[in-house]
């Protein structure tokens, strides 16, 4: 599985790693963080990623409750139809740090998505 990913200054993933569980989503990170590193000289991109953030939403209120409700329920189908999941930050931030990256930045703008940007 995603043996090699080609080397880049960005890499975009939207929708991807919901469908993996954590130990196969570090995986895919990892060798994400391979193509945006420049081994020749050290320069390195970022990876951006779109997704549901669990308790965040852009509509400017977190603690909504119908779309805390949305979240849980596309939570619910990856459980049972994918084996993967979706994550709060606690656990976003969880696999970008067991995947070797060091920050990461959320911004809740696409409704129940979010953007996330992730650095080496």
């Amino acid at each position: 599985m995603y043996d090699a990913v080609p080397q880049a200054n960005a890499i975009l993933l939207k929708s991807i790693l919901h469908n993996w569980d954590d130990q196969e989503s570090v995986k895919i990170l990892e060798r994400c963080k391979e193509a945006i590193t420049n081994k020749d000289n050290g320069k390195k991109g970022k990876l951006i990623i779109i997704d549901i953030v669990v308790g965040k939403n852009g509509f400017g209120d977190d603690e909504d409750n119908t779309s805390l409700q949305t979240q849980l329920f596309y939570d619910m189908q990856m459980i049972v139809f994918l084996a993967g999941k979706q994550r709060n930050e606690k656990e976003w931030a969880k696999i970008f740090f067991d995947a070797g990256f060091k920050s990461y930045k959320i911004t809740p703008i696409f409704g129940l998505r979010s953007l996330i940007e992730v650095y080496p």
